[in-house]
């Protein structure tokens, strides 16, 4: 929401009559040209820029027990979203068993992935124009079904089916939660709130092999899905009851107005431009090679239809998913590219620090995840403190560059791990990264909604998750290729020994395939190329640190009343 200007209005534009869409397409031209200007600077020092809503005044009761119901409904939302991103890779070998689909094991990461991504800009609209508290509930009810759907599956295609359709219900909740906070705890209060985000994502990510194995072994793998049900409808059953927040009346729409608010034309060129892209992904180099033709035309694909979404975008502004208006934006854009590195880097140690556990150190799949809890856990105390300092000092911008830095330092360190690196020092060299990575993880969402208006936060928020899930899915990719080119490289020329085998053998079976007298030379090869993924989150943490020096210094600090202002303003 704009702040109050003190400005007399440019002559031609007082007391003319204006449409309601002219009026509000003025209102948020004029919001996001403000960038840069005198009365920005006086947002920024008294604390009323647009990030602060007098609604969220008026619904913050946190002595309340329905206000802590709703949060811990929110919560428990984006505790199982989170949970059944980490809980399938125990049950996999299970579930291929159970199906007979060893084949189609790629896919029951990927329908998730490629619906999750694909659905996430759709919501940002969604959110913008319908109702938070609807679309929210609805969100939790197709994700509820798309897990019934898996723990029913009678065979592969039946539980991939269920995979896309929770895919689209996760697309829903993750800027579903940030929305329904948004309304309930004034701008600066929200830091704490948000940091708890980051611990819900560190719980999930130890406890989902932890659960996912316990059901496999003790039970059955259904059950990593059955358990969502009952979850799931108790938090949206304390939605339904409670989550009732003051919010402004939404214009009336007839029902054309409605589907074209949804920019159908750019979402039917949207998605498959991000599944033709994330699917190219996803198979180059270990499906297909990166040179076949199916890969290729994907590539293609992604470009031709990513190429007519750009020009909808440009040629039909008023509803265009991702407006040009926003990219323009200098906050939104430097959060966007901060998130797609943060995202990339962290995607690379989590997914790739447990294979240097397996292979240098020799360690089973479940101690490797052991031994990364310093990470995870470093990761969830920067997040719940960042929210605290951010909170206390009023501004986002001090640990959205400290992030980088942090990360940066710890990257580097984990390029210089081998075969005798101690305890201490891996742990310590976790701890840093982690905690740059946590320091940075609510920063996108704090600089959206304190620079953009009301009304084009729920799409700066769904761009920004957006890119965190792009960031992560490219580079896992991207540390693929290094690691198997890197393997080819130093493995090449040693008489009787297939590189080609090794890349494909997994870290667990090494023992059983390379021969003892090779043994050592493969070890050492796997740590380096190990170590240059590690380089290449160093890399993406200097770029990282790069975009945070574009974020805006806004302050998220409680708005001065009328009469203090003024007083300070004469001082």
């Amino acid at each position: 929401m704009a702040a109050p200007s003190h400005k007399k209005p440019r002559s031609g534009c007082a007391g003319q009559d204006t449409t309601p869409q002219q009026k509000s397409n003025h209102t948020e031209s004029q919001d996001i040209s403000t960038s840069g200007t005198d009365g920005e600077n006086n947002q920024q020092l008294s604390g009323s820029g647009p990030g602060h809503d007098p609604e969220a005044d008026k619904n913050y009761r946190p002595k309340t027990l329905k206000f802590w119901l709703v949060l811990l409904s929110i919560f428990v939302s984006m505790f199982l979203v989170a949970l059944d991103r980490t809980i399938l890779a125990t049950a996999v070998p299970r579930i291929t068993d159970d199906f007979n689909s060893l084949g189609d094991i790629g896919w029951y990461g990927s329908a998730y992935m490629l619906a999750t991504s694909a659905c996430q800009l759709l919501f940002g609209r969604i959110y913008r124009f319908y109702s938070t508290r609807w679309t929210f509930l609805a969100s939790i009810v197709v994700f509820e079904v798309g897990s019934a759907l898996c723990g029913a599956a009678p065979n592969s295609n039946a539980f991939i089916i269920g995979r896309a359709i929770a895919g689209v219900g996760s697309a829903g909740i993750w800027t579903g939660s940030m929305m329904s906070i948004i309304p309930m705890v004034p701008l600066h209060k929200r830091p704490v709130f948000q940091s708890m985000f980051g611990t819900v994502f560190g719980i999930a990510s130890v406890a989902g092999p932890l659960i996912g194995g316990a059901f496999t072994q003790r039970a059955t793998w259904r059950w990593c899905f059955y358990m969502n049900l009952p979850v799931g409808l108790v938090a949206i059953a304390l939605l339904y009851l409670f989550m009732h927040p003051e919010t402004s009346k939404r214009e009336k729409a007839s029902v054309k107005q409605k589907i074209m608010r949804l920019d159908p034309l750019g979402t039917f060129l949207f998605v498959p431009s991000t599944v033709c892209l994330l699917l190219a992904l996803q198979w180059g180099g270990s499906t297909y090679a990166w040179s076949d033709w199916r890969i290729s035309l994907l590539f293609i694909m992604f470009g031709l239809t990513g190429f007519g979404f750009a020009i909808v975008q440009v040629n039909m502004p008023e509803t265009a998913t991702l407006p040009v208006r926003l990219i323009k934006q200098r906050s939104l854009l430097a959060v966007t590219f901060y998130m797609f590195f943060l995202a990339a880097g962290m995607m690379l140690v989590v997914y790739y620090l447990p294979l240097w556990f397996q292979t240098t150190k020799g360690v089973d799949p479940v101690d490797s995840g052991v031994y990364t809890i310093p990470l995870v856990l470093s990761l969830v105390v920067a997040t719940v403190l960042s929210g605290a300092v951010t909170q206390k000092m009023g501004y986002y911008a001090p640990t959205t560059i400290l992030s980088p830095s942090m990360a940066a330092i710890g990257c580097g360190l984990l390029t210089t791990i081998g075969p005798a690196t101690e305890s201490p020092q891996w742990i310590g060299y976790q701890f840093l990264t982690g905690f740059g990575i946590g320091l940075g993880m609510q920063s996108a969402g704090l600089a959206v909604q304190a620079t953009l208006p009301k009304d084009d936060v729920a799409t700066g928020i769904s761009i920004t998750f957006f890119a965190q899930q792009l960031g992560g899915a490219i580079f896992v990719t991207v540390g693929q290729t290094i690691l198997s080119t890197m393997l080819v490289k130093k493995l090449s020329g040693l008489p009787g020994l297939d590189p080609t085998t090794i890349v494909r053998t997994g870290a667990t079976d090494l023992r059983r395939v390379v021969p003892p007298n090779f043994f050592d030379t493969v070890i050492e090869a796997y740590n380096h190329a190990l170590t240059r993924i590690f380089y290449c989150a160093l890399a993406l943490a200097l770029t990282q640190l790069l975009a945070s020096l574009f974020v805006e210094w806004r302050s998220i600090k409680k708005p001065q009343e009328p009469a203090l202002a003024a007083d300070a303003a004469d001082v």
